[in-house]
């Protein structure tokens, strides 16, 4: 299920978190080749990035909200 990005927070190892409109959470890293997402290595680029949806694997599964410090891998 498409969920709007609302905001950002770093998890205990500094890797960027999306906080989804749905309650969820889930990394945004920039690791070429496998992930390559360059907007998360600026604030410019973060900001870009609200309310762009991400596919949330959460929501499809029905799982609760999370906590902020719970994240998807």
């Amino acid at each position: 299920m498409q969920q709007a990005i609302t905001g950002y927070h770093r998890d205990d190892e500094n890797h960027w978190v999306a906080q989804l409109a749905c309650g969820h959470n889930q990394h945004v890293r920039h690791d070429p080749p496998w992930q390559n997402r360059p907007w998360v290595t600026t604030e410019t680029g973060r900001e870009s990035m609200l309310g762009h949806r991400l596919n949330c694997k959460k929501c499809d599964e029905n799982a609760p909200p999370d906590r902020p410090d719970e994240v998807q891998h």
